[in-house]
C-alpha cells in the first residue's frame, strides 16, 4: 500500500506527518515504523505522527505518536506545533487557531507568522504517579537513583508525557548518551522516561540536551524544554513568565505563570519535503 508523507521538524527534531487510511485506519508493526525511521535504509525521523479523523465535534483531528523505535507515545510538543503549521497550510486554520486531541488529551495552537506555532501543553504534574515513577518514599520535588556507581538527583514532571530533569553545569559535557540511557529504562520508571539535563544561565534563560525515550538524543525536544522550566519555576530557580531555552538545534520560548495555569510552548516549525512509501500492511 502506498503511503503519502509530509517531511517536517522544529529545531531539527524531526518527523513524518501522514493521514490514516480512512476505512481502516493504521496499522504498521514496530519493525515497519523502525524501518521507516532508519536514516540509512528508511525516510529517517524522530517521531511518525498520523493524522485520524477528530474523536469529538470541536476539534479538527486526532493524532497518534511513534517513536523511531516503533513504540506509541502519549504527547509530543514539537510534533504537534508542526501538525498545526501542516493543519494551517492545508487551509484548516479556524481564526489562527486550531484545536486537536491526542492519547494525552486536547492540544490548543495559536498561529502566529507563517511557521511560528504556539502551543497550550496543559499544567504540569509532578506527581511520580503521573509520570510512573515508584519513589519509594521519597518526598520530592528532587529525587535520587543509584546510577552506576553513583547517584543521580533529578526532579520529575508530566507534560502528558513523562520526564526527569537533571542539573548540570555544561550541557556540553553532561553525560547524555550514558546516563540519559540508563535514567531513561530504569527500571523504577515503570514507561520509561526522557531524560533533559539543564544548565541555567540566568532566570529565564537556559541551555537543555535531552536524551529522548525510545529515540536517543535529538536536536530538540518540546516537552523535555516544557519540563525543565516547569521544575525550575517550581523550586524557584526560573522566573514564572517567559524562559529562552536553547537546545542543540535552536530555541523555543516557554510561557508559564506558574500552579494553577496552562503551559505555553512557542516556536517554529517547518516542512523539509512530502514523498511516498510502499509497505505491506498487517492484515
Amino acid at each position: 500500500m502506498r503511503f503519502e508523507f509530509t517531511k517536517m521538524h522544529g529545531l531539527g527534531n524531526d518527523f513524518i506527518v501522514l493521514d490514516a487510511p480512512a476505512r481502516d485506519g493504521l496499522t504498521l508493526s514496530p519493525a515497519q515504523w523502525r524501518q521507516l525511521a532508519d536514516r540509512h535504509r528508511g525516510i529517517g525521523f524522530d517521531q511518525a505522527l498520523v493524522l485520524e479523523p477528530p474523536r469529538n465535534d470541536d476539534t479538527l483531528a486526532y493524532y497518534r505518536i511513534f517513536n523511531a523505535n516503533g513504540g506509541e507515545v502519549e504527547q509530543c510538543g514539537n510534533g504537534v506545533r508542526c501538525l498545526a503549521e501542516l493543519l494551517r497550510r492545508r487551509g484548516l486554520a479556524r481564526n489562527g487557531r486550531l484545536q486537536l486531541e491526542s492519547p494525552a488529551g486536547r492540544i490548543l495552537a495559536e498561529l502566529g507568522a507563517p511557521g511560528e506555532v504556539a502551543v497550550d501543553m496543559g499544567e504540569p504534574d509532578f506527581s511520580p504517579q503521573a509520570v510512573a515513577f515508584d519513589a519509594a518514599g521519597q518526598p520530592g520535588p528532587r529525587y535520587l537513583l543509584d546510577m552506576q556507581g553513583q547517584q543521580a538527583e533529578f526532579a520529575i514532571a508530566s507534560m502528558g508525557n513523562p520526564h526527569a530533569v537533571l542539573e548540570v553545569a555544561d550541557v556540553a559535557t553532561a553525560p547524555v548518551d550514558s546516563l540519559g540511557a540508563a535514567l531513561e529504562s530504569h527500571p523504577r520508571f515503570a514507561r520509561h522516561v526522557n531524560v533533559g539535563f539543564r544548565q541555567i544561565l540566568a532566570r529565564d534563560h537556559i541551555r537543555l540536551r535531552v536524551f529522548e525515550r525510545g529515540v536517543g538524543e535529538t536536536q530538540a525536544c518540546g516537552t523535555g524544554a516544557c519540563a525543565a522550566v516547569a521544575t525550575g519555576v517550581r523550586e524557584g530557580l526560573l522566573d514564572a513568565s517567559s524562559v529562552r531555552v536553547d537546545l542543540p538545534g535552536g530555541s523555543l520560548t516557554i510561557h508559564w505563570p506558574g500552579p494553577g495555569h496552562t503551559l505555553w510552548l512557542e516556536g517554529p516549525a517547518e516542512v523539509s519535503f512530502s514523498g511516498h512509501f510502499d509497505l505491506q500492511i498487517q492484515s
